[in-house]
């Protein structure tokens, strides 16, 4: 039978240094709420920090979604002419204390995963776009399943564009498709061959939703 030894006494961190290590952790922490949480989670920028990355304007859009989506979840009625205005106050603190317990090590969008195939006759084009923010980030692979297409990874939105990468008779693809700016990103697909060929794309990441623009 066998019987463990208890620890040394010196090698057992001592009460100053459990202190420390808890003051640290609170410091750390809380630099990461005002700093990343809070720019890009609720447009609060105390620093200027999360307009340096790019977190800001993130934090503004669903800011913006989230009053609608409010405003859309009131009841309608004929009578009343005055806005509704979504709470603040405890409500705000609530949501940031419950977000940054949950995601204050890296915060971000929350992901979502999603797989979606697309059947093309030959000659035929698909494609799928995911609706990213800018700086946001989403893991893909998609496989022509025993065929090739050709095919030409963009993105599009708010009078920009960008090409991201474009291949000819490729079978698949994998790799992080991260957003130039906010909008539509995604996989165009066309079929060159004489027969029928599926494509199907496997996501997840930080977008809002995934469509078939054609």
């Amino acid at each position: 039978m066998f019987n463990s030894q208890p620890p040394n006494p010196d090698d057992l961190p001592t009460s100053a240094q459990l202190v420390k290590s808890t003051i640290i952790s609170a410091i750390a922490a809380g630099a990461i709420l005002v700093t990343v949480v809070l720019p890009s989670e609720y447009a609060i920028d105390p620093t200027g920090v999360g307009s340096a990355l790019g977190l800001t304007e993130m934090g503004e859009i669903k800011v913006q979604l989230a009053e609608e989506a409010e405003m859309d979840r009131q009841p309608t009625s004929s009578s009343s002419t005055q806005p509704v205005t979504p709470q603040e106050g405890s409500n705000l603190l609530d949501r940031i204390i419950r977000e940054f317990g949950i995601s204050a090590a890296y915060a971000q969008t929350a992901a979502r995963k999603d797989e979606m195939s697309v059947t093309l006759q030959p000659g035929e084009g698909a494609e799928v776009k995911l609706v990213m923010t800018k700086g946001a980030k989403a893991n893909f692979s998609w496989t022509a399943n025993g065929g090739k297409v050709n095919f030409d990874t963009h993105g599009d939105g708010g009078g920009e564009n960008i090409s991201y990468e474009k291949g000819r008779s490729v079978a698949e693809d994998s790799g992080v498709l991260e957003a130039a700016f906010t909008g539509n990103h995604g996989w165009f697909w066309r079929n060159r061959t004489s027969a029928p060929v599926t494509v199907t794309l496997k996501t997840d990441g930080a977008y809002t939703d995934i469509k078939r623009m054609m």
